[in-house]
């Protein structure tokens, strides 16, 4: 299966830029369904015309590139706490296949409650907290247009996210940076770029770069790349979401493995990703009313998950 299989669905109706309480019920649930169809057959789609423009999504991986591109030491200043949604993570100290070596990766996690405002790039705090303003606005208009889909009520998932942004959402930005892989690097046994994993919340926004490199496992196709597609938003599903819906919605495992080609090896990747969670007390439930799933506390399926994987627990 090739990538280009994968939905390019048009969101011009409910982008950035129009309010959904502005949009029609009827156009808010088409686009829902159409996103959810994807999901479900699919687990993972691209979306286009969602008003988040690529001249700013090139500008903030320019501005990335020199933050990870600074000495350890500087970036060492803003390492990420325990307990704190907001950080880098150095290469290798995470890995999120808890099978393999760590990741051959950076991170930096972006929430604005833990933002000291103590930066030293200023131009790369100041498009953080652009990107991720933009992603939550446009994020409520997809909320609102899956609610719709999924038959309710037009707030219900808005409102089991009211609190992105504060103390009480683990909503983030993580920007990812790869750095090049020379044939001489030494790389463990089973080491790759980004390990197998599911996104953990409803569903997560990603941009990446033109190097490629992402794929997804899906069941009956084995691994599939998901080539980028110019101008378009990855939407990802997340767990919470495939509870939700008692896995009707697929929250497919997705990675980012070490080239085999030298050429694409000694390339930098870049990609960013806005993971849309609720709130930390929202108890999700399979809304079919059935028993698949057993209700959980958001932030108890966050802890379980993120402990083994980078060691938090909030």
């Amino acid at each position: 299966m090739s990538s280009r299989n994968f939905p390019v669905i048009d969101v011009a109706d409910i982008s950035l830029h129009r309010k959904s309480q502005d949009v029609g019920a009827d156009v808010l649930e088409a686009v829902g369904k159409s996103i959810l169809g994807a999901l479900c057959e699919f687990g993972v789609c691209f979306i286009k015309n969602h008003g988040i423009d690529q001249g700013f999504i090139d500008q903030y991986f320019a501005l990335a590139e020199e933050f990870f591109k600074q000495p350890r030491e500087m970036k060492m200043q803003y390492i990420k706490g325990p307990q704190r949604e907001f950080g880098y993570y150095p290469y290798e100290h995470e890995n999120l296949n808890t099978q393999r070596p760590g990741d051959l990766k950076e991170s930096f996690n972006y929430h604005p409650v833990d933002d000291q405002a103590d930066w030293e790039n200023k131009e790369f705090h100041k498009a953080c907290k652009e990107l991720f303003d933009r992603c939550t606005t446009f994020g409520n208009n997809i909320l609102d247009a899956l609610s719709l889909g999924l038959g309710l009520n037009q707030r219900f998932l808005r409102d089991a996210h009211r609190y992105i942004g504060q103390m009480k959402n683990l909503s983030a930005l993580r920007t990812l940076f790869y750095p090049p892989l020379p044939s001489d690097i030494s790389v463990k046994h089973d080491q790759i770029r980004l390990g197998e994993h599911s996104d953990y919340g409803t569903v997560s926004f990603l941009f990446q770069d033109d190097v490629g490199g992402l794929e997804v496992n899906m069941s009956g196709h084995g691994i599939v790349p998901v080539t980028p597609v110019p101008g378009t938003i990855v939407l990802f599903a997340g767990d919470l979401l495939q509870r939700w819906t008692s896995d009707s919605v697929v929250a497919i495992k997705h990675m980012v493995n070490i080239p085999e080609v030298e050429s694409k090896r000694m390339k930098t990747r870049q990609s960013a990703v806005f993971f849309i969670i609720p709130d930390n007390e929202c108890v999700v439930k399979p809304l079919d009313g059935s028993e698949k799933y057993e209700p959980v506390a958001c932030i108890d399926y966050m802890n379980a998950k993120l402990k083994p994987t980078a060691g938090i627990t909030y």
